[in-house]
């Protein structure tokens, strides 16, 4: 398993890394379309109400969530780097922060924090989750993982900018949680492959 050094930076240094980020998942929401949260909320439900449907069982649908996320996550992460114009980051659980404050804020107006960060793992716990809204799930389906495909897009996000993780939601709103909170473990940073262009 690679991993990144710890980050060297005083904590003054990373809480304002952190405000900075803030500032700059604002700015790049300010300037992205706006699409109704309910509409969102309501055709997201519609979805997952199909995948149950056409997949009979909650494990199956909750492969199905991530994998759609995961493909989702490849290529969002093409529109977040060319909006955002962020510079590389320099640790993993700077990584962290530009996910929590500019992607999540850029793609679903939302805040999220970081916890329990480190070298090769993180926390991004939501207070607020879109996906979430207007939904009440039965005791039938108490084991789905509903916003499973916020799991598949940082997955699939994170392995484009050469990143191999393992993403799980830990608690949910939906299972009696107070927040959502995604774990993030960081399992193998990819070599970038070369392919020339006469073969």
């Amino acid at each position: 398993v690679a991993r990144h050094r710890p980050s060297p930076l005083h904590p003054f240094l990373m809480a304002r890394r952190a405000v900075d980020a803030t500032r700059m998942g604002d700015a790049t929401f300010s300037k992205m379309e706006k699409v109704s949260s309910e509409l969102f909320s309501l055709t997201y439900g519609a979805m997952v109400t199909q995948l149950l449907r056409d997949y009979e069982e909650v494990d199956a649908t909750n492969v199905q969530l991530e994998k759609m996320g995961y493909n989702i996550g490849t290529r969002l992460v093409d529109e977040f780097l060319a909006k955002a114009q962020i510079s590389a980051c320099s640790s993993f659980s700077d990584t962290a922060e530009i996910i929590a404050k500019v992607g999540f804020k850029m793609f679903l107006g939302i805040n999220v924090e970081v916890a329990n960060a480190s070298s090769s793992e993180f926390s991004l716990t939501l207070s607020d989750n879109p996906l979430a809204e207007f939904v009440e799930l039965p005791d039938l389906y108490s084991k789905l993982e509903y916003s499973g495909l916020l799991c598949g897009v940082l997955r699939g996000a994170l392995e484009m900018v050469q990143m191999r993780v393992e993403c799980h939601l830990v608690r949910d709103v939906l299972w009696g949680d107070d927040a959502t909170e995604i774990r993030v473990v960081l399992k193998e940073i990819l070599e970038e492959e070369y392919h020339d262009d006469d073969d």
